[in-house]
């Protein structure tokens, strides 16, 4: 299938987990991803052991955000090979780098340089809090930019402490945030015949994304988040949203009419709480009376009352349970990916469909340099 972005030529210095999952993004988009890497080193990311898991002697992680991608080894300090990637990023549509404030002028990618070399280049620069206040030298991890910017006081129960989301979601979501950028200038350009600068930053990204709370903080007069005691899965959502134990596994509820799910699940309690506001202001009691009754039967027991009554919910599920589901199976989600040495291995394909068909590509990740003599003889020499 003809992929979108064919013939769009993406010129990547960027390392670990954001920048590269939106170029990720343009790559399973039909772009051309070429990945600068550092000589003998590359991509740390080679070395960022996600639980200990190596595949072919490097990370697990790297593999699975930088397939679909060529590798080019130059060191940028090196004044003859910088300028040989100058080259490179005069045939270029995107650059794409996360570098801390200061790093790209010292390299000779800032973006002065890079505009007067391709005045029609889109410029794509991610950086951990921006590059100015006092904390834009602050290294730029997920976990610490959960922490700076509330949303570890959204998960888990009251009481139970700051709790981090399990993912790396700030790295991810600044990275779509990027793309997002990149493509809706690569629009401009292609209609305005101009280039662009895009600058995210991975704490507005996450402060974004907690837009819907942040919203009812300003309403309520800045009142301070209090999580439910129990069963939470929202800060600012009454009874009975919450994942709840079964007799045999656990279930996950949304909203809904707490007499109704009451009348149900054969929980007579439930009846006095016929005001939708007392959903809310007497939810950490709703959902002590839910999570005992709960208890009493099987997953399925409950899913077969409430789903056929069109009560949102479903059953938990780790990964080897979904896997196994005939839903999960028709998306063919899981793809085989190959490495030039031979090397396979499986990982999720792109989540986007269009015209039909799914953005599937069989190649792997890079090796490191694998590429370099290749694209010195077409773009360089």
């Amino acid at each position: 299938m003809s992929k979108p972005l064919e013939g769009i030529l993406v010129v990547d210095f960027s390392q670990y987990l954001s920048g590269p999952s939106a170029s990720l993004r343009l790559a399973d988009l039909g772009a051309r991803v070429i990945k600068i890497e550092k000589p003998e080193t590359g991509d740390l990311c080679r070395d960022l052991y996600f639980s200990n898991l190596v595949l072919d002697d490097e990370s697990s992680m790297f593999h699975a955000i930088n397939r679909n991608k060529e590798s080019y080894a130059a060191d940028l300090k090196n004044d003859v090979e910088r300028q040989k990637v100058y080259k490179i990023i005069e045939k270029a549509d995107v650059l794409i780098h996360n570098f801390r404030p200061g790093v790209a002028n010292r390299l000779g990618i800032d973006y002065d340089k890079i505009k007067a070399l391709n005045p029609q280049i889109i410029y794509a620069e991610l950086t951990g809090y921006g590059k100015e206040g006092v904390w834009k030298d602050k290294p730029g991890l997920d976990l610490l930019i959960q922490s700076l910017t509330g949303l570890t006081t959204l998960n888990g129960n009251d009481g139970a402490g700051p709790v981090p989301i399990g993912l790396a979601v700030v790295d991810i979501l600044s990275g779509a945030h990027l793309a997002q950028g990149i493509l809706a200038s690569l629009y401009q350009k292609q209609s305005q015949h101009v280039g662009a600068k895009v600058e995210v930053s991975m704490l507005e990204s996450a402060i974004e994304y907690q837009f819907e709370s942040i919203t009812c903080f300003f309403r309520d007069g800045g009142q301070p988040t209090l999580r439910p005691k129990s069963n939470s899965a929202h800060a600012y959502l009454g009874a009975p949203y919450g994942i709840y134990a079964t007799k045999n596994g656990a279930i996950a509820l949304a909203m809904g009419s707490i007499p109704f799910i009451g009348e149900l699940i054969g929980c007579e309690a439930l009846s006095n709480y016929p005001e939708p506001e007392s959903w809310f202001t007497k939810r950490d009691e709703i959902k002590g009376i839910l999570a005992q009754h709960l208890k009493t039967k099987k997953t399925k027991d409950w899913l077969a009352v409430l789903e056929l009554a069109d009560i949102w919910c479903a059953e938990v599920m780790d990964w080897k349970t979904l896997f196994d589901q005939e839903a999960f199976k028709i998306l063919e989600m899981v793809q085989e990916v190959n490495r030039t040495n031979g090397y396979t291995y499986k990982t999720t394909r792109c989540p986007i469909q269009i015209n039909g068909d799914w953005l599937t590509s069989e190649i792997g990740s890079p090796i490191l340099g694998e590429h370099t003599e290749a694209i010195n003889e077409e773009l360089v020499n």
